[in-house]
């Protein structure tokens, strides 16, 4: 039997790949076959954990020049096992979790092509049941099964298109009309959407228009899987300035950024100053705090002090855990399973989940929320920057990715942060942060940089990242330099 390593596609909780040529030096690793096959084992695993003889799964995919092809294939996969498959073409990660909880399609599994963020040759597969995405553990053992597949995928099912996306955004328009108890909540603003070529493009059309918004001005609705103008990321500096210079430009009230399968987004004021980042989580742990008191933030473990000190100053409390989406929402299921009432899970990335909402990772809802408190705002003629003026931001912030070159990395990795948990132990003015669950988190005092510092291992790669942030301009070089004499010692850190 041929290994294709379906297997070694898996990304923690995410399956990707280099589905096409472009990109000198990477060779396509996700093929249709290999599609094919992991729908097919998706709708196996599933069937064994429902019971059920026959599915109904829906298949979405976003705007990568792979995704018509690989959707194909997963439709393929699934009918092959007898299933009556949805396909919804362009729509978004969160949609397609939706359509398990649609009374309409009542699906039993969902199947969303994307690889979120990354470069125009890459591809993945998001999965899906009624209780959420899979844990890494599940996609495992998918992807083991898959591999050992030997099938003619045979069609035994059926499949059918379905325009979901038009029904999920007019139940966002339905949620953002019930909150603010009015027909037209948005009328007289100008709010636009920057959809980065993505998926997300229908925002501006398909939910700002009809709650009486003037979407002039909103750039890169139409699905192009080039990405001609920036990459569909919250995070990157280009895509940001991008929006931020469009809020500028059309004089507009508030900005909207979503990456490329809308499962991460961002804001931005009417000054253009972007919302995003700590900045992003004060705005949604506000208005949760508010509607539950006390409850716990859940973030990742790279979130500012100020951030701290804004939850606290509003009375909820914050729980800093590791970096990965995943790993984020867990937590916070996990607390709220022992007894912590824990509303929010959400990275400085834009991964956002709220309990309210299944814990789903879902950019679109987060925007909704703000969209909500600006209809809020707006009526009483306040501009949306007012809200986060009491979120303390540092001065500095920087970020240092070393290379491990050793080729054990990981036992090399903790070597290097158990040293340095001695060496800033020794550091005057500096202290170790706990509890922490990610790395060595440590507090540096006023004459010690005034801020704090990160060193941590990568999720998956060969890599330490080191985050500082400072509450004074030069602080951050003031404790890198003092973190220096500590690296020279390490010749296997690039």
């Amino acid at each position: 039997m041929e290994i294709q390593n379906i297997t070694k596609l898996q990304n923690g909780s995410d399956i990707r790949g280099i589905a096409m040529e472009g990109v000198e030096g990477e060779s396509i690793n996700l093929t249709q076959d290999m599609a094919m096959k992991i729908a097919y084992s998706f709708s196996k695993w599933l069937k064994a954990k429902t019971g059920k003889d026959s599915l109904s799964v829906a298949v979405g995919r976003d705007s990568r020049l792979t995704g018509p092809n690989l959707a194909q294939a997963v439709c393929l996969g699934l009918v092959s096992d007898g299933d009556h498959v949805y396909d919804c073409g362009i729509a978004t990660t969160p949609a397609m979790f939706m359509t398990t909880l649609d009374p309409e399609m009542d699906c039993d599994g969902a199947v969303m092509i994307t690889a979120s963020h990354l470069p125009f040759n890459r591809n993945g597969i998001k999965l899906f049941t009624k209780d959420g995405g899979l844990n890494k553990e599940d996609i495992a053992e998918i992807l083991e099964q898959a591999e050992t597949i030997v099938t003619d995928f045979k069609i035994g099912g059926r499949r059918e298109d379905y325009a979901f996306i038009p029904r999920y955004a007019a139940n966002i328009v339905a949620m953002i009309r019930e909150a603010t108890g009015e027909e037209t909540p948005l009328k007289g603003a100008r709010i636009i959407v920057d959809a980065g070529n993505g998926a997300g493009g229908f925002f501006a059309d398909g939910v700002l228009a009809p709650l009486g918004a003037d979407t002039r001005g909103s750039q890169f609705l139409d699905p192009d899987g080039h990405f001609p103008n920036h990459i569909p990321n919250p995070e990157d500096p280009d895509a940001i300035d991008a929006i931020c210079q469009a809020v500028i430009d059309s004089k507009a009230d508030m900005g909207i950024i979503f990456d490329t399968d809308v499962d991460r987004s961002a804001v931005i004021d009417e000054k253009g100053d972007a919302i995003n980042r700590n900045g992003f989580i004060a705005f949604i742990a506000s208005m949760l705090l508010e509607k539950y008191p006390g409850t716990t933030i859940v973030t990742d473990s790279v979130t500012s002090t100020g951030l701290t000190e804004y939850i606290e100053g509003l009375g909820g409390h914050h729980h800093r855990f590791k970096r990965g989406y995943k790993n984020v929402i867990n937590e916070a299921v996990r607390l709220n399973e022992h007894g912590v009432k824990t509303h929010l899970a959400m990275e400085t990335s834009g991964h956002g989940a709220i309990r309210e909402n299944y814990f789903l990772d879902d950019g679109a809802y987060l925007v909704t929320m703000a969209l909500i408190k600006f209809a809020q705002l707006h009526r009483e003629g306040k501009p949306l920057s007012v809200f986060l003026k009491d979120l303390k931001e540092p001065a500095e912030a920087r970020e240092y990715r070393f290379k491990i070159t050793a080729e054990d990395f990981r036992a090399y990795g903790q070597e290097v942060l158990d040293g340095f948990r001695k060496f800033a132990e020794e550091q005057p003015g500096w202290t170790i942060v706990e509890p922490n669950f990610e790395g060595i988190r440590v507090d540096c005092g006023e004459d010690a940089g005034n801020g704090w510092c990160l060193m941590r291992m990568s999720l998956h790669d060969p890599i330490i990242p080191l985050n500082i942030e400072s509450d004074e301009v030069g602080g951050c070089e003031k404790i890198k330099a003092a973190i220096d004499v500590f690296l020279k010692d390490y010749a296997e850190l690039q």
